[in-house]
């Protein structure tokens, strides 16, 4: 088999980057990760509070984005701006030649617009394609990518778009040219098997225990989309995924969640 060089795709998300002191750390150890490397961040929390600050009042569909145009413009200046800024320049001080991008810098990733019969959730974009060679010829050049969460359609339009959808679907496009690992990093120490305690975590996640746990109702909510993200990348060629707090990507003893099939 081909030896391939490593590469860990990580996501933050509005948790982590809400508090200065979890983010300043978090990236002091993000940082110092040996190989090839690829942040992803959301940031809804901030964009709500902004958008709240311009007199717009967020609207949601069971716990997701209705992103209209208001609020497309507001996602877009505090995702691929005020958010993937801070968060380039920060790795910058820390010695790692960050780049930051949303999916139309360099057409690096194309959307089209969410198709839902059911309900209209405006300027959300469903993931088409990623430009993997684009990716690649960054990475050898020791860039580490910044991706936000804001792709395009390829005609002009700018759309909202999951990030932990394009964290997977930026793990499973290099996943031909490297031997990926995907970490998911958010508030708890991984996935709870109670949600009342946060050392409840289930230290490796098969796919037919998460049938299991999501039909009894234990796993539910957001961390549904979360772990279909998951299996999606493993399925399509990710080595490893990972889910837990910010701690996880220390190269030491971690406690999260294995995800595996």
């Amino acid at each position: 088999m081909e030896n391939k060089p490593k590469l860990t795709v990580v996501k933050i998300g509005g948790n982590v980057i809400d508090s200065t002191p979890t983010l300043k750390a978090f990236l002091k150890d993000f940082a110092a990760l040996s190989g090839y490397k690829i942040l992803v961040h959301g940031g809804g929390k901030i964009a709500t509070k902004t958008a709240e600050g311009l007199g717009i009042t967020p609207v949601f569909h069971e716990g997701r984005r209705i992103t209209d145009k208001p609020m497309l413009d507001v996602a877009v200046m505090t995702y691929a701006g005020l958010i993937n800024k801070d968060i380039t320049a920060q790795l910058q001080a820390l010695q790692n030649n960050a780049l930051g991008f949303t999916g139309a810098d360099g057409n690096m990733i194309l959307s089209e617009k969410r198709n839902n019969a059911a309900i209209d959730f405006g300027w959300v974009g469903d993931i088409v394609s990623v430009n993997h060679k684009l990716v690649k010829v960054l990475l050898q050049q020791n860039v580490v990518p910044v991706f936000c969460a804001i792709t395009h359609n390829g005609n002009g339009q700018l759309l909202n778009t999951n990030a932990d959808t394009i964290a997977s679907a930026l793990a499973v496009a290099c996943s031909n040219d490297f031997n990926v690992n995907l970490l998911y990093c958010f508030e708890k120490k991984g996935v709870l098997s109670n949600a009342d305690d946060d050392d409840s975590v289930i230290k490796k996640l098969t796919f037919d225990k998460y049938s299991q746990l999501r039909e009894e109702k234990i796993i539910h909510s957001g961390m549904l989309p979360k772990l279909e993200n998951c299996y999606d990348a493993l399925n399509k060629g990710v080595s490893a995924v990972y889910i837990g707090s910010p701690e996880m990507i220390k190269q030491n003893e971690i406690t999260c969640t294995q995800v595996s099939l």
